[in-house]
């Protein structure tokens, strides 16, 4: 009996001892937590190195590392839609040690291919948005579309006269310029490239009269006074460009296109995991460095939780599910 007494005795104050450290956090960390990162992150991207996708990455998780010490290695797997970069990480084993870009194009994805290898909202889990860009029109300087009123009145009066320019098919700059031309029931021809540097240099020399980008595309020109922006695709104007008025002010409704880029990891990996990355690039996203290079990228930072991510993502399947459908774009 009094053997049986002093067990429970020792129970109870083994329980309140754990209690406590719990309490203050000592027994917070699962034994996964406490020994990760032991080795270097793998983040697969779908992009070349040295483009604005990779930069901001390179620089996020550069900061990460001056914070915390953890490492990543930056694998760029471009071609295909990202159906590499995506099936790279769909593949890895769910520890925590590899990572995926996902954005909004892969929303588009979703909708655009009639089958994918991967199911964008089953075999990832979000982990955190990191930057977000408006979409932007822009037409040569010494032109005569001054203005977005001037380029519809144009368009209205000389049918199939004008021409839209933006990078590949299925992109959503593409996809834009196709909803463009619906909102203001123009015949004009779109015309792809297979690069920024090309359609920039097409609008510069009058071949393309209105071209589809974003900031970082097309800040060099307009510095230089060669192109000029005549409306922002976003829900409000951006402290990147103040002085350009949302297609929305211009008396257009519904025409709103941000894109925007996260880390997701593949399904399964430990929630406390996906909780820890969070929570470091949400404290570099602050950072005023990061925040001046990302404006100087033509980027706004985006944070985010893992749950807001999952809901943008989810959010941009069905929309743009809806707007590829009211174009008839058929699906690849």
């Amino acid at each position: 009996m009094g053997g049986n007494m002093r067990n429970i005795s020792l129970s109870r104050r083994g329980l309140a001892t754990l209690g406590l450290a719990a309490a203050s956090g000592l027994w917070a960390a699962t034994p996964a937590m406490a020994q990760y990162p032991q080795k270097p992150i793998r983040i697969f991207l779908p992009f070349a190195a040295g483009g604005i996708g990779d930069i901001t990455f390179r620089l996020v998780t550069a900061k990460v590392t001056e914070r915390t010490g953890m490492q990543f290695v930056i694998e760029n797997r471009p071609g295909a839609g990202g159906i590499t970069s995506a099936m790279a990480g769909k593949g890895s084993t769910p520890d925590g040690y590899a990572l995926v870009q996902i954005g909004n194009s892969y929303a588009i994805s979703a909708s655009l291919f009639a089958t994918l290898p991967y199911d964008l909202l089953k075999d990832f889990k979000a982990v955190s948005t990191l930057a977000q860009f408006d979409l932007l029109l822009a037409t040569k300087a010494s032109g005569e579309f001054g203005t977005l009123a001037r380029l519809v009145e144009f368009d209205r009066a000389n049918p199939q006269k004008l021409n839209f320019g933006a990078i590949s098919a299925g992109s959503t700059q593409n996809i834009a310029a196709e909803m463009f031309k619906s909102l203001i029931g123009s015949k004009a021809a779109i015309v792809p490239f297979k690069s920024s540097p090309e359609l920039i240099g097409a609008v510069q020399r009058g071949d393309i009269d209105v071209a589809f980008d974003y900031l970082a595309a097309f800040a060099p020109s307009v510095a230089d006074k060669q192109l000029k922006l005549i409306a922002s695709a976003g829900e409000k104007r951006s402290a990147l460009t103040p002085d350009t008025p949302t297609v929305l002010e211009s008396g257009w409704p519904g025409y709103v296109v941000t894109s925007w880029n996260g880390v997701a990891a593949p399904a399964g990996t430990p929630p406390e995991i996906i909780s820890q990355l969070n929570r470091e690039i949400t404290l570099v996203l602050q950072l005023p460095e990061v925040k001046e290079r990302f404006q100087q990228l033509g980027m706004e930072p985006a944070i985010s939780t893992p749950e807001g991510m999952g809901e943008r993502l989810q959010a941009d399947i069905v929309r743009w599910r809806g707007i590829i459908t009211k174009l008839g774009l058929q699906p690849g």
